[in-house]
């Protein structure tokens, strides 16, 4: 489900609890949704809230590692499993638990 959200920049999506939120979902397409769904997956191995802690805690680790926001968002093993594997449709059907676990390894 596609939230329209003013509260949610241009051009971002974001994933709460399964949930996907947007300001204009227009862009939104079947690779994003299931870069989405691989994050929902991550969600409830972790249960939710722990996904969100250990997510801003790494976010703010890889800002020490690289040298923008960016690159350090694009390095989070959560979105580094997502973006890696979100153009695979079938990913989720073969995914084995906690598989972002292999992707905490800095590049």
């Amino acid at each position: 489900m596609i939230i329209k959200s003013r509260l949610i920049p241009d051009g971002f999506c974001v994933n709460l609890f399964g949930t996907l939120w947007a300001r204009d979902p227009s862009w939104i397409d079947k690779y994003v949704v299931n870069h989405e769904r691989i994050h929902t997956a991550q969600q409830h191995e972790l249960l939710f809230i722990p996904f969100y802690i250990f997510y801003l805690i790494e976010l703010c680790v890889r800002r020490l590692q690289y040298h923008t926001w960016h690159e350090a968002y694009r390095n989070i093993s959560f979105e580094r499993e997502a973006y890696t594997n979100g153009h695979n449709l079938s990913y989720l059907s073969n995914r084995k638990p906690y598989s972002f676990i292999r992707y905490f390894k800095t590049r």
